[in-house]
């Protein structure tokens, strides 16, 4: 058997929904309802102490003001003072963090 195909195929086969579940249903007349999950979370200590973290840092401004009219007060007055040893000192710090 061939069949032309021209993007003007009739549907030969009859779909039917089928109910999600263990069991098939009794009567094809009763109304299908989604199976409900029986899942459940729970949080470590640790987990629960990260989310409190989180929370309180969304809380916090971006920001500290406070300290950025310091060091403009400092950078005007020149009495700012730059550590290159503890720059770089972080910097190797951070790049060992960074490669694990």
């Amino acid at each position: 058997m061939s069949q032309k195909i021209d993007g003007n195929l009739q549907a030969t086969a009859h779909l039917r929904s089928v109910a999600l579940g263990n069991k098939p249903a009794a009567s094809t007349d009763a109304p299908t309802r989604p199976v409900e999950a029986a899942d459940s979370l729970r949080l470590t200590g640790e987990a629960t102490s990260l989310q409190a973290m989180q929370r309180e840092l969304s809380a916090a401004p971006a920001i500290d003001a406070e300290r950025v009219q310091a060091v403009r007060q400092s950078l005007q007055d020149g009495t700012y003072k730059i550590n290159p040893d503890a720059i770089a000192s972080r910097m190797l710090e951070l790049d060992q963090q960074l490669q694990g």
